[in-house]
């Protein structure tokens, strides 16, 4: 049986590369596709039509793509320039309408396929000082959607998942800017912790496999330990918190 083959965007690091771990263990032939070079993977910029049409060309084969590499940015609406703007935009929905428009023909050519959208809660919720970057998750989710719907009954599926805030690089370079602590996260999470990594990337491996999650289309799932779902306030969320056993 040939071999299926994934491809994830911002493979590097974080939540990326841990994605492209776990495919690999469940049995895929696993393209990179970022900015660094990745093992057996491609170097390209998302946001270029060139690179990823390079990208695609060096393809035969392809069975889920991961469209995973994205920026973040915090600053003031009123702040925030329209370089700043076009930049994200440019990563973090241009980036994914390229990616998933080249090497989803391929997929809709044999007729089967899973395309999985790294978007986030910020997709799902507003959160002051993130305009630019929640404009393009709210974008992703919608074009997550609509392609659910377009190209479902020519059986390539379009899922996202929308993690909470995760341990990586990202949020170290976030902390360490002063615009939040560890508290103001976990805090407000009812399983009282950020997420892994491998967290995303299990949820990923889900929606990527057929045997699992065949019927799963147009779904924006979050993994987020119950962020969305929380409505409580603070001192009657935390007033529910158990203290880890020791």
């Amino acid at each position: 049986m040939e071999q299926r083959v994934a491809v994830v965007t911002g493979a590097a690091q974080g939540i990326g590369e841990r994605i492209c771990e776990v495919l690999r263990a469940d049995g895929y032939a696993v393209v990179g596709f970022d900015l660094q070079q990745t093992p057996g993977g491609v170097v390209g910029d998302v946001s270029s039509e060139a690179d990823v049409a390079r990208l695609a060309a060096g393809l035969e084969r392809v069975d889920v793509v991961v469209n995973n590499a994205g920026i973040a940015g915090i600053r003031a609406f009123e702040d925030t320039s329209v370089e700043q703007w076009q930049r994200m935009l440019a990563v973090n929905l241009t980036g994914p309408f390229l990616v998933t428009r080249a090497l989803g023909r391929t997929m809709l050519a044999r007729g089967s396929g899973s395309v999985v959208n790294i978007a986030s809660v910020a997709g799902l919720r507003g959160v002051a000082d993130r305009a630019a970057y929640n404009t393009t998750k709210h974008g992703l989710i919608g074009l997550t959607r609509t392609l659910a719907v377009e190209w479902g009954a020519r059986g390539v599926r379009v899922n996202a998942v929308c993690p909470g805030w995760v341990k990586t690089g990202m949020d170290v370079e976030s902390q360490a800017g002063g615009h939040y602590a560890d508290a103001d996260i976990t805090d407000h999470v009812p399983l009282g912790r950020f997420a892994h990594p491998d967290d995303i990337a299990q949820a990923v491996a889900f929606l990527a496999d057929p045997a699992k999650s065949g019927f799963v289309n147009g779904v924006a799932l979050p993994v987020d330990g119950g962020w969305t779902a929380d409505g409580s306030w603070q001192s009657l969320r935390l007033s529910k918190r158990q203290e880890p056993q020791t």
